[in-house]
């Protein structure tokens, strides 16, 4: 752009400021992690889980994701606007998809994945298990929710089974913080996170998520001594394996949180792959398969008949993969020309386009 054009409003040359951005958590009173020199820690994995903790830092990590990630023209995009990629399956140790993150539609920044559109004339959908990871577990260690088991229709731990604090109906409207904490440490155990992490993901003191993690384990004891016995297993016999034989080969160097997480992971990726083959099958357009969720396309006027098709696919590979045990689905409709569109990218996506609309008028009025 010419150097002489101003764009009212937009300012120029700005970069990101740690200095700055410390003097912004210290006024807002939050903590930040420090690298053991001092510095900030300023990794995406912290931004993350800082955002997490602290919403109003959602937008300025969506900025930052965007600017490292703004590479669209290493999209695989052919002539006829389709993405095409490698989705290089079996490349994770837990047989999960790893397709390149700067080549792929849902490897960058998530308000990026507004660019996805249907044809005239058509719609697409994307699904998703609900809860996939919480429903594997809850099918292999196989604990009923009164004796400390994983529900599928309860994942996050209730405190009102504790006796510590809680009401008996409209918990959930009630106390929104509580059981964000709670969901947060749901998921912390499900990838092996320690109570330093979860501390920081939720914004509270150490103590804290150490109080989390034993309620955890104290509500969910079925589940604790079944991951516990997995990861025994893998130690002294160097391995674990999925429905399908998938298998995971214990080396020298082990990591417990790994192999903890590793049968959720991996069923999880036996499921999709389960599933893909299903839908395909059956006659449904399968345009991706996303970790624990599946985009389609069909005409408009076959598009609500696909999605049930889909499902009603997706349904029974949960079956086959956990030996009965059917978990449900949940569905996003998007009919021409309507786009799909992210809600975590939605904020994004509108400050992006209003900015062009400002560089547009910016520049009719300096022509």
């Amino acid at each position: 752009m010419p150097r002489s054009i101003q764009y009212k409003g937009i300012p120029e040359g700005r970069t990101f400021k740690a200095a700055r951005f410390a003097e912004y958590f210290v006024r807002h009173d939050m903590p930040w992690p420090l690298h053991p020199t001092g510095a900030l820690d300023l990794s995406e994995d912290t931004f993350k889980d800082m955002a997490r903790a602290h919403p109003r830092l959602g937008p300025l990590r969506e900025l930052r994701v965007a600017l490292s990630q703004m590479r669209l023209a290493d999209l695989a995009v052919g002539a006829d606007g389709r993405n095409r990629c490698l989705l290089s399956a079996f490349r994770a140790r837990t047989g999960r998809n790893q397709p390149s993150n700067s080549r792929f539609i849902f490897g960058p920044s998530t308000w990026l994945r507004g660019l996805i559109r249907p044809e005239p004339g058509w719609g697409i959908a994307y699904i998703d298990w609900s809860q996939q990871e919480f429903g594997i577990a809850a099918a292999l260690s196989r604990g009923p929710p009164d004796a400390g088991g994983v529900s599928l229709r309860r994942p996050v731990p209730d405190v009102r089974q504790t006796g510590r604090r809680g009401t008996p109906h409209g918990y959930e409207t009630k106390h929104p913080r509580e059981r964000e904490q709670f969901k947060a440490c749901v998921l912390a155990v499900q990838y092996g996170m320690g109570e330093e992490s979860l501390a920081m993901r939720i914004g509270q003191p150490v103590a804290r998520a150490r109080e989390l993690l034993g309620l955890h384990r104290e509500t969910y004891r079925v589940f604790w001594r079944w991951s516990d016995a997995a990861l025994d297993y893998a130690m002294l016999y160097g391995k674990l394996w999925t429905a399908f034989g998938w298998t995971l080969h214990v080396g020298p160097d082990p990591n417990p949180r790994s192999i903890r997480n590793f049968p959720m992971q991996a069923n999880g990726a036996e499921m999709l792959r389960l599933a893909c083959c299903l839908a395909t099958e059956r006659g449904i357009r399968v345009c991706a398969p996303v970790h624990d969720a599946l985009l389609i396309e069909a005409p408009l006027e076959d598009l609500e008949g696909a999605v049930a098709a889909t499902q009603a696919a997706m349904a029974e590979a949960s079956r086959v993969v956990l030996d009965g045990f059917e978990l449900t689905t949940e569905a996003d409709l998007v009919r021409y020309p309507s786009r799909y569109m992210d809600k975590r990218g939605v904020q994004m996506w509108d400050t992006v386009w209003e900015v062009i609309g400002r560089l547009d008028e910016a520049t009719e009025e300096a022509a």
